[in-house]
């Protein structure tokens, strides 16, 4: 009897912590200023991201609706049922449903001018957001919107007045980052038993681009309309999308369509519409939605989603007061939204060579924004995702190469199709990354054999000079010197799992090519340059300068040359000692700087000094005080960024999330530690910022963070302990984290200067070794 109380005390505990943690989350944080997030509903890595849009904007003006939701807007479009989370580009946007009282418009309307088109002004007041749920008032109809979502099945209940019209219309000609020409061809079925179905292609970000989709209603279509707006659509003035070719400006053909539907019996009632998506085929969208939601149980859906992100959630329990806790678990939230499952339920997908393929083993994923989430959101996930989830995630990266024409892995892929955004092979370090913590459900040489042929893969972005030269020359590639330098960290990766393995020549070739950043390094500016193929560096010289046609990729020398992760250690001596990098690190964060110099790159957001928050090559540098024996300014510095670049509110997020990089780096750092160098498998110790905070690990033990006295005035570290025991360094092993334990700190008001500032108790270097 015993034994069943202490078990029903432990299950009410842990309910009562998810309903906290769950009822903690505010979807609402990033959706203003540049997080670009969206408030709608979506369950874990689902492949329905079901949201509001406030506007569709043409191309050049549409950075700041990458979500397809702003804060600031006062009108809704519709709802559509695919969305990125806190990108800097954007797509998607697709199967947009909008529910209608009395008169149908087949214009979506100009949020400046009311009552025009289909749209219709709301209010936050009547606005809900919750993981799985989002609920609006359309003003201008008097209509109750309620959205929820399984993986692939997104749910909509509407509520209409009495005495008008009911309709919903679907539009597929509207698109994120839109354009002439973008959709080149949607169709719209009605079938006998009432379902429509229906697809589209899309020439966008990733070109041919193709999503069916099949959707249901809980009450009889009393009336259709199919408004077919076929045209011959110019591209005015730029080529399609990829095409590079002048001359191929020419006209594209497209069906664009738009429909209606009339319920003569909802009027003060409520319609229930699901909406399932596929990425092979209409039938295959009617499967997915028979096999999720069968029925209508709107209410049903809505709690199992529920459910499913308290479940997520609960993989942090953590303690703070109310401001912290909502920015925290939002921030667990949002890391939890991809890579998205991109899979039908009989497990089959469209891959980067537009063929279908079947999933055997594993459920493939896709929307990997590689370049910012290898250093902080794939090293969370393998320490809050069970390990069959980032299995998945690295044999989706292997199937995607295995169906990749060019036979690499990919750069920035989203429903299968690469993007070949931003620089860098870094799907490398994520794969290395769990491999090294043990997370090998694949094949592993496959994994290596994959990891070397994008590192050897010539024809992209100057790697076949990289190989030449050891170093990416500017007068043949741009970007030349964050080429260089990420790539010697992406090889530094290669090595590590290279000797794991026994593969002594692979680990070989691939250590001396991650010291290839000190060909980068100019020993007379103390900054990272890019060389000329002669071995010059690029002149005129000024490490101020930004942008595409720099040196730099979003970003400048001040935040850049601090990109060796692997190799700290060889990066202070390169600058003459740990005191010489403490003085340029301090340099960073102490200038004087005029946001307008950022003005014409929309990324390099969240100032401090030079050191820019909101985008990613800054991440790392304030974890790199301890590397120079002074953690204590490492614990003065995250207190200074936690404070100016996140808050609970809808501008909370300095930049973008970029699929929940920021989030991740939030979560990491208010625990206390951060993994600097992904695959060393050790992580860097900052200071925490959470009283006390527990991880539920996928291997069913759990790992305590305490924080001792913790409160505004005693924000430095004074001591440690490790399960007891005095810890003296700055670094925590991945191994002894998942081992299970207490890792407890006595906060102080003063720095400890004499705590882990031993060169021996450092974090991970190459030139150190460990």
């Amino acid at each position: 009897m015993l034994v069943a109380c202490t078990f029903a005390a432990s299950a009410a505990t842990a309910s009562e912590a998810g309903r906290r943690a769950y009822e903690a989350v505010d979807p609402f944080i990033g959706t203003g200023g540049e997080g670009h997030t969206f408030p709608g509903a979506t369950v874990p890595f689902g492949m329905i991201q079901l949201s509001p849009d406030t506007e569709i904007k043409p191309r050049k003006d549409a950075y700041g609706w990458a979500a397809g939701y702003r804060y600031t807007d006062s009108s809704i479009v519709g709802f559509s049922h695919t969305h990125f989370s806190g990108t800097g580009h954007s797509d998607l946007g697709d199967v947009l449903l909008m529910p209608i009282a009395g008169e149908v418009k087949l214009e979506r309307g100009d949020s400046k001018v009311a009552r025009s088109g289909y749209r219709s002004s709301f209010r936050h007041d009547d606005e809900v957001a919750q993981p799985g749920y989002y609920a609006v008032t359309l003003d201008d109809y008097k209509i109750r919107a309620e959205l929820t979502a399984s993986e692939r099945v997104g749910v909509h209940r509407y509520r209409f007045p009495q005495g008008q019209a009911a309709h919903v219309l679907i539009d597929l000609r509207t698109s994120l980052y839109d354009y002439p020409g973008k959709v080149l061809w949607s169709r719209l079925r009605l079938r006998a038993d009432g379902t429509v179905t229906g697809f589209r292609e899309t020439r966008g970000w990733a070109p041919g681009r193709q999503l069916y989709f099949a959707m249901r209603f809980s009450r009889p279509v009393s009336g259709h309309g199919f408004h077919d707006t076929e045209a011959d659509v110019a591209y005015k003035g730029f080529p399609p999308p990829g095409e590079k070719d002048p001359s191929k400006r020419a006209q594209i053909e497209g069906r664009q369509l738009v429909g209606s539907f009339d319920f003569n019996d909802a009027a003060g009632k409520e319609l229930v519409v699901k909406v399932s998506i596929s990425p092979v085929s209409e039938d295959n969208a009617i499967a997915n939605l028979e096999a999720e939601v069968p029925g209508f149980d709107f209410d049903g859906v809505r709690a199992k989603a529920r459910e499913t992100w308290t479940q997520a959630l609960l993989a942090i329990d953590a303690d703070a007061p109310e401001p912290m806790r909502k920015s925290f678990y939002t921030a667990l939230y949002h890391t939890l939204m991809g890579p998205s499952l991109f899979m039908d339920s009989d497990g089959r997908y469209r891959g980067p060579d537009n063929a279908v393929h079947q999933a055997k083993g594993f459920r493939y994923h896709s929307t990997f924004s590689l370049w910012d989430t290898y250093r902080a959101l794939h090293p969370l996930l393998t320490l809050v995702q069970p390990e069959q989830r980032n299995n998945d995630f690295i044999n989706s990266l292997l199937a995607s190469r295995r169906d990749s024409p060019y036979g690499i892995l990919p750069v920035w892929a989203f429903h299968g199709q690469e993007t070949w955004c931003m620089v860098g092979y870094h799907a490398v370090p994520v794969i290395a990354d769990a491999y090294m913590k043990g997370i090998r459900g694949y094949d592993t040489k496959e994994a290596l054999d994959a990891m070397v042929a994008s590192a050897s893969y010539g024809p992209y972005d100057g790697i076949a000079q990289y190989m030449e030269l050891g170093y990416v020359p500017i007068d043949e590639e741009g970007e030349a010197a964050s080429k260089t330098l990420e790539y010697a960290f992406d090889d530094w990766t290669i090595s590590r799992v290279a000797a794991d393995m026994g593969r002594k020549d692979i680990a070989a070739q691939f250590e001396k090519r991650a010291g290839n950043w000190k060909h980068a390094f100019d020993a007379s500016s103390g900054f990272m340059r890019a060389r000329k193929r002669d071995g010059s560096f690029r002149e005129p010289f000024d490490p101020t300068v930004s942008g595409y046609g720099s040196d730099y990729t979003e970003g400048n020398a001040w935040q850049y040359s601090w990109y060796v992760p692997q190799d700290v250690a060889g990066l202070t001596q390169a600058l003459g000692g740990d005191a010489k990098l403490v003085d340029k690190l301090d340099q960073v964060f102490d200038a004087k700087v005029d946001p307008k110099i950022f003005e014409h790159m929309e990324d390099i957001t969240g100032l401090i000094g030079w050191y820019a928050h909101g985008n990613e090559p800054s991440h790392h540098v304030a974890y790199l005080y301890g590397y120079a024996g002074q953690p204590w300014r490492t614990q003065e510095r995250l207190k200074q960024i936690m404070a100016t670049q996140y808050a609970p509110r809808p501008d909370g997020l300095a930049g973008n999330d970029d699929l929940g990089q920021m989030s991740a780096w939030y979560v990491f750092t208010a625990l206390g530690f951060y993994p600097v160098a992904p695959a060393s498998n050790e992580y860097a110790i900052g200071r925490p910022f959470l009283p006390s905070a527990t991880l539920n690990l996928p291997n069913g033990k759990r790992f305590s963070v305490i924080a001792d006295g913790l409160d505004e005035a005693h924000t430095y570290i004074g001591s440690a302990t490790l399960n007891g025991k005095p810890l003296n360094r700055s670094f925590l092993r991945h191994e002894e984290i998942v081992a299970g334990g207490e890792l407890r700190f006595v906060m102080q008001a003063q720095p400890n200067k004499a705590w882990a500032t031993d060169p021996k108790l450092r974090p991970y270097s190459m030139s150190v070794g460990r």
